[in-house]
């Protein structure tokens, strides 16, 4: 309840305050004419809104206007403008004591205030023309026969429009101050209106480049409800789309506050970083309500300084204060700053707002009759003694224009005289007559292609300064340039900026951020959301094998297959490379594993050696037994070359000697096989069974089955023999060098070749098993073929499902299983009988078994 009773009472106190104020003026403050003359033999209009609310008329009650003041909308300078008329003071009494600029002839200057209306500011006019100070006028003529030349006009292009419908008719030459318009360019329409300010093509440029290098990508804009507006909206939409900056909302100023006060700052939180751009007169109301509403959390982006003065605003805070501004860049002017110190009521008599200022300012008073300014003022009153939040010594953009436009009318009409003077020399005492509308000629020099160009080569840049607005406290006024932008120059050095010194607004500790969405930081990328703009995105991780070392990564960035990214994902690193080495637990395991089968088969061999001999040794084919040991031994050994790091010659080695050395031990087996069957049918009658026998055939069966082996490696290694291949995928962090096999057709087809030898050997000791004989061994042939076979009928579905080392571990494993098969069944039962029933490897007992068997088959 307290704050619903305060907070009002509280907004009031500036009201309240103006009330205080308005019984405490004089009524002289009120009653002066708004209108002045400076003399001089050649006389340039000048109209320009520094008061720019309606006055009471002069015969109205005093005590009535106190009443009314309690608004405090009735009688309000701007006295900032008033630097308009010190400027025009200025240059023309730099020209007047010229002598080589328009000698004998003195410039000065009419002053008329540009009201409210359009009716009373053409009113002005007409009443300039005619040179006539009372309400009527008399058209086309001049009562009091001055000189006239040119009309200076401005702030905003409504004004200098409106102006300028009526000096076209006269073709009196108009110069606008104000910001450039291409309406105003409009020869067709305004022949006779010169703009003295330069274009402002890249202001938009400026601005974005400005907030890129912020990073401010989420920006508001307000602009006016004009053609202006619409224009600068279509070029900030166009550079902020190149940049990647999206706007939060756009704004545009209302002709009438009030229908539409609450609507308008609605959503005016959704970004610290707002551009405000326009001319004083759009702005004003803009710009007043800002500072009422104490919106103190924003960076106020503008093209011109926030123009008005509450001398009665008693906040500590400002609201512009961090703000930045654009304006053009001119060489500074220390003669006007030393002029305006020189600058009192005294001194210009004429000047009806100076007594105003000293009158508010200096505590000084006007006298009962006739309203003249006392001399009882402040102690060394003078006009830098003002806050700068209400007077600014400095000069401003539409003030040099000013200048410069007095400069151009100068030098058009000394140009004037001179050609007079050429074509018709007068005598002394006799005056150079001229017409307003011959300056024309000399004035059209003044615009070319839209930047000002001066005859006497004063020339305009188009560089951009920028400043900050440093008012904290409240009327500390300082404007203090921070950087600079310069459209001409090389990409990526047209925005310079000096950081250290830029004051922000208070809530901002560092420098302000202004975004719709979060930065994604190293190792997530931007994922735009639908429907929304693109600087409102969510941030997503980078895929696997992806990084992004960027913030606010639209994608992100692949590893080469020879590096890997982080953790992190924010940078890749190299490979190690790996190979199934003999260091690695795999590859450790393996190769003792191969080694001590191989020592194995050599023991075995030693067996068979020793006990050559015995019965069970020489009953099925000795020779034989040594040469299937032998390739079991190669076998067992071959599988070494698949372990360590390989090269060219191990990738070929171990393709070849795997082959070669298991066919030979499955055309070794196959020519077991084919001997029992041929030993048990030597009884029977038939010289071929008995021809085999004898010159022992079978064997032949090795040398031409490992012959047929050596022609398919010999092709595969001629036509597309194995070569040396990395695997970057299969183990993170990790190159995997690898044997391929170059052609898959040519491995399969040796693999094929070991299946069907193994096949056949199966299928002849399958069908000799039921063959009596006390070492009859083609059972075990049988059953470790089929184990042969089945290991690498199961090889390939496995070996086709794995990758990198285990694919090389899984050929070593099958080499070494098979291996272990042919010799585990074959001569495992054998080396049992020698070693573990050595009575059974006697002659007697197999001569008793085989009685004994023949005994019981007599008796059946």
């Amino acid at each position: 309840m307290f704050s619903w009773i305060f907070i009002p009472l509280f907004l009031q106190i500036p009201n309240f305050f103006c009330v205080f104020i308005s019984y405490n003026i004089s009524k002289c403050y009120y009653i002066i004419a708004e209108d002045f003359h400076h003399k001089g033999d050649v006389v340039i209009g000048a109209f320009f809104p520094i008061h720019t609310y309606h006055t009471m008329n002069k015969s109205c009650d005093i005590k009535a206007i106190f009443l009314l003041l309690i608004l405090c909308h009735l009688h309000r300078y701007n006295f900032k403008s008033y630097q308009y008329i010190l400027a025009l003071l200025f240059a023309i009494e730099e020209i007047n004591g010229n002598p080589n600029l328009l000698p004998n002839i003195s410039l000065g200057f009419d002053f008329y205030n540009v009201r409210f209306t359009e009716k009373d500011t053409l009113m002005n006019v007409c009443m300039w023309l005619t040179a006539h100070r009372e309400k009527f006028i008399l058209p086309n003529y001049n009562c009091e026969k001055k000189y006239f030349t040119a009309a200076l006009t401005g702030t905003s292009w409504t004004i200098s429009a409106q102006i300028g419908t009526l000096f076209q008719l006269f073709k009196f030459p108009q110069l606008s101050f104000g910001p450039y318009d291409p309406i105003l360019s409009d020869r067709n329409q305004y022949s006779f209106l010169y703009q003295i300010a330069p274009k402002s093509s890249s202001l938009s440029l400026g601005i974005v480049s400005l907030m890129v290098h912020f990073r401010w990508s989420w920006v508001g804009l307000i602009l006016p409800d004009d053609h202006k507006g619409n224009k600068i909206l279509s070029d900030f939409k166009n550079e902020m789309e190149r940049k990647g900056i999206c706007i939060a909302f756009v704004k545009m100023i209302p002709a009438t506050w009030s229908s539409h006060l609450n609507q308008f700052w609605k959503n005016i939180d959704e970004t610290n970083v707002i551009i405000i751009y326009g001319d004083i007169d759009s702005l004003e109301g803009l710009m007043r309500n800002i500072r009422q509403r104490l919106l103190t959390g924003k960076v106020w982006v503008m093209n011109i300084e926030p123009h008005f003065t509450d001398y009665a605003d008693y906040f500590f805070l400002d609201s512009f204060h961090g703000s930045l501004i654009f304006t053009y860049h001119y060489s500074e002017r220390f003669e006007f700053t030393n002029f305006i110190q020189t600058v009192n009521p005294y001194k210009y008599p004429e000047d009806i707002y100076l007594p105003k200022l000293w009158h508010l300012f200096f505590k000084c008073s006007f006298s009962d009759n006739g309203c003249q300014l006392l001399n009882n003022c402040q102690f060394n009153a003078s006009l830098d003694a003002l806050p700068r939040h209400i007077f600014d010594e400095s000069m401003s953009d539409e003030s040099t224009s000013i200048y410069n436009a007095v400069y151009a009318v100068a030098h058009s009409l000394h140009e004037l005289t001179l050609q007079q003077v050429q074509m018709e020399p007068y005598e002394n005492g006799e005056e150079t007559l001229f017409f307003p509308w011959q300056l024309n000629s000399f004035l059209k020099d003044i615009e070319v292609g839209g930047q000002m160009r001066l005859d006497w080569r004063q020339e305009v840049n188009v560089k951009y300064d920028i400043l900050n607005i440093w008012n904290l406290p409240k009327g500390l006024g300082r404007k203090v340039k921070i950087g600079s932008f310069s459209p001409n120059a090389p990409q990526g050095q047209q925005l310079s900026l000096t950081e250290q010194i830029i004051q922000w607004p208070e809530e901002f500790s560092e420098i302000p951020r202004s975004v719709c969405s979060e930065s994604c930081g190293h190792g997530f990328r931007k994922v735009i959301l639908e429907g929304n703009a693109v600087c409102c995105y969510k941030c997503t991780p980078c895929a696997h094998n992806e990084i992004s070392n960027k913030t606010d990564e639209d994608q992100c960035m692949k590893c080469p297959d020879s590096h890997y990214a982080n953790t992190e994902k924010n940078y890749c690193l190299k490979k190690a490379v790996s190979f199934l080495a003999y260091e690695d637990l795999l590859g450790m395991i393996l190769a003792s594993i191969a080694l001590c089968l191989s020592a194995l088969t050599v023991f075995v061999i030693g067996i068979f050696v020793k006990n050559r001999h015995t019965p069970i040794v020489k009953a099925n084919n000795q020779a034989l037994s040594y040469i299937l040991l032998i390739t079991l031994t190669f076998c067992f050994l071959c599988s070494l070359t698949f372990i360590g790091q390989p090269n060219k010659n191990t990738c070929i080695l171990q393709q070849t000697t795997f082959g070669v050395a298991f066919t030979a031990a499955l055309a070794t087996v196959l020519a077991k096989a084919i001997t029992v069957v041929i030993a048990f049918k030597a009884t029977f009658p038939g010289r071929i069974v008995r021809w085999l026998m004898i010159s022992r055939a079978p064997n032949y069966i090795i040398p031409i089955c490992t012959l047929i082996q050596v022609g398919f490696c010999g092709t595969w290694m001629a036509t597309s023999p194995p070569f040396i291949d990395q695997d970057a995928h299969t183990e993170h962090g990790h190159i995997i060098i690898f044997c391929n096999k170059g052609s898959s057709v040519a491995f399969h087809c040796v693999l094929g070749y070991l299946c069907f030898l193994a096949l056949c050997g199966y299928t002849v000791a399958f069908l000799s098993r039921t063959l009596p004989d006390t070492f009859n061994e083609s059972k075990f042939l049988s059953f470790s073929l089929l184990v042969f076979f089945c290991v690498w009928v199961t090889f390939l579905p496995v070996y086709h499902s794995t990758k990198g080392k285990f694919m090389v571990a899984t050929e070593i494993f099958s080499i070494l299983a098979s291996s272990t098969a042919l010799l585990g069944f074959i001569f495992g039962p054998k080396c049992y009988i020698v070693l573990l029933r050595p009575d059974e490897n006697t002659f007697n007992y197999i001569r008793n078994k085989i009685h004994s068997r023949k005994n019981k088959s007599q008796k059946t």
